[in-house]
């Protein structure tokens, strides 16, 4: 798995979440540890998840995870709850803003809108 292929995952996940009920504005760094190492950022501003491949200066917080722990996290195989207890996820920084991303409602898009977008 690359680190392309973890982002991309990733970014599919949380930019089709519902971010409605978060109000606040929140910067995360995420930290891939192991296959595909690197950095990347999630940010939620305007009620809208944006997940970029560049590392975020003025953060709220980092998150620290394997690739796929990340992508279990993302496709909400994995819960926030288990990833964190069994130690595979860690954190660091201000952990009240980090656990908005756990109100963040992961849905994909649907085959229409997909097919809307290519257009």
């Amino acid at each position: 798995m690359t680190y392309q292929d973890i982002v991309m995952t990733v970014r599919e996940g949380f930019e089709f979440a519902d971010a409605r009920r978060i109000f606040e504005h929140v910067a995360v760094q995420v930290d891939i540890v192991g296959e595909g190492a690197g950095s990347f950022y999630i940010e939620i501003a305007d009620r809208q998840a944006t997940v970029e491949p560049y590392d975020y200066v003025d953060r709220d917080g980092k998150l620290i995870a394997d690739g796929q722990t990340l992508i279990g996290l993302a496709t909400g195989k994995v819960s926030w709850k288990e990833a964190y207890e069994s130690g595979a996820l860690k954190i660091e920084g201000n952990k009240d803003k980090l656990m908005l991303l756990t109100e963040l409602k992961l849905k994909k898009p649907s085959k229409k809108s997909t097919k809307t977008e290519k257009k």
